[in-house]
């Protein structure tokens, strides 16, 4: 998973996150790829910037990977997660 692919996934989940859960989307994000983002230590500020969201999501993203420890994306979830990635070249 390259830095560029994983902020296009992140796009693309705001993106079609429905109205009012943008925020929660970002946090869905940062929990499901938080091992990767920081495994390969992607910064959060490149990743919104390929994204084209403002670095004020940055707390944002922190929150999730903190969060990611304790939760668990639900199958559901990581089902659209998927089909998500699988469009993504």
């Amino acid at each position: 998973m390259t830095e560029t692919k994983i902020s296009l996934i992140l796009k693309e989940m705001y993106n079609k996150a429905p109205k009012n859960y943008q925020l929660a989307m970002i946090h869905i994000f940062a929990i499901y790829y938080a091992d990767i983002i920081n495994e390969n230590k992607f910064s959060k500020d490149v990743i919104l910037s390929i994204a084209g969201m403002h670095k004020s999501y940055k707390t944002e993203l922190s929150k999730g990977i903190k969060l990611s420890k304790y939760v668990k994306v639900s199958e559901e979830m990581i089902q659209t997660i998927k089909n998500i990635e699988a469009s993504i070249l």
